[in-house]
């Protein structure tokens, strides 16, 4: 498997997250798996696993603690990094017959669509994500689910905007008042802004860009760096990040208010699935099952900010519901396809 640059190209599918978990079939899934006595005591005589993930740190440190609390004897290595270096490390390890990862989660769907066409991925489904998950976010030959759904909205600092004068929409953000106050985050690092760049771009055009690169944008990497720079006062207003990074310092007494942009929020999907060549594969099956149990799935809403697909986990009161928020639409494999020409255009632009 090669680095980004050599991914094969795609026919195009439905711009919809039913794309992604509809694509390539090719039998019908295994049967699901429940955490069993068997499958715990096989997990411990591993002793870890190994977690790549790329949601932030914090969270990914809770949901490690919070499995190994619930099975003593078991370490969750976590190795944080952007989906983009997470879907590069992976390759260059699999290139080099290094098999280090056992469990993947990547904010870019469609990291999985490569994964699953180059045959990488154990088809593995937890007894959570059959009984409870609908058939848009999980793979019909079971390789993964929709561990997580998050969004990228706009924000703004409260101490340095006004409600009545903070932005509404992403045209909004095109004011020569915000010129040197937007903090941005890039989509060769991040596979949350990747796909919110695929998703803008396909309703707003490429020339919204254009005029949002001539805005002095500050630009970092992660999509949970906008919050940062936002929460210290080193920017007014965010054009793209992490929504949970948003509510996670609001929640925590920070200066920041989330805007869902009259256009639509561009929605990013953030599967999981565990490695055909994991070395540890029963610990990797367990956390696999852990991971989409109610009780993880209730830490990422609650802690993390994150939504659920799991329809007995609740909302977070004070939070705008899902429901009510107008998103646009998930294209994994249009963004599996685009992906080297918008990491292309968007440097050019930005000159990053």
């Amino acid at each position: 498997m090669g680095a980004l640059s050599g991914r094969e190209v795609l026919k195009a599918s439905a711009a919809a997250a039913g794309a992604l978990f509809a694509s390539a079939s090719r039998a019908a899934a295994p049967e699901p798996t429940a955490i069993t006595p068997s499958l715990v005591e096989a997990a411990r005589k591993e002793g870890k696993l190994f977690y790549y993930t790329s949601v932030d740190l914090p969270l990914a440190e809770k949901i490690a603690k919070s499995f190994e609390a619930a099975y003593p004897g078991i370490a969750v290595r976590v190795e944080r990094s952007g989906a983009e270096r997470v879907f590069q490390r992976i390759g260059q390890e699999y290139a080099s017959r290094i098999y280090g990862v056992d469990v993947v989660n990547s904010s870019d769907a469609a990291h999985f669509i490569v994964w699953k066409r180059d045959g990488i991925l154990a088809p593995f489904v937890p007894a959570d994500v059959a009984m409870h998950y609908p058939a848009d976010h999980k793979d019909a030959d079971g390789m993964f689910a929709s561990f997580r759904v998050s969004l990228s909205p706009i924000a703004y600092n409260t101490d340095l905007v006004k409600r009545e004068e903070a932005p509404k929409s992403f045209a909004d953000l095109l004011d020569p008042k915000w010129t040197g106050k937007i903090v941005k985050a890039h989509p060769s690092y991040s596979g949350t802004i990747l796909t919110a760049t695929f998703q803008i771009v396909r309703e707003l055009g490429w020339g919204y860009f254009e005029k949002l690169a001539k805005q002095k944008v500050m630009q970092v990497q992660s999509a949970t760096d906008p919050p940062k720079k936002l929460a210290l006062g080193e920017r007014a207003v965010m054009a793209d990040g992490g929504e949970y990074n948003v509510l996670q310092s609001k929640e925590s007494g920070g200066p920041l208010e989330v805007v869902y942009p009259t256009e639509g929020t561009p929605l990013v999907v953030g599967p999981n699935g565990v490695f055909k060549n994991a070395p540890n594969p029963n610990a990797a099956r367990l956390f696999q099952c852990y991971c989409f149990t109610p009780e993880c799935q209730q830490l990422i809403v609650e802690f993390g900010g994150l939504r659920s697909m799991h329809p007995l986990v609740k909302d977070k009161g004070g939070r705008t519901a899902f429901r009510d928020i107008k998103t646009m639409k998930e294209d994994p494999a249009g963004v599996e396809r685009t992906s080297e020409d918008i990491k292309a255009r968007y440097s050019k632009l930005f000159g990053v």
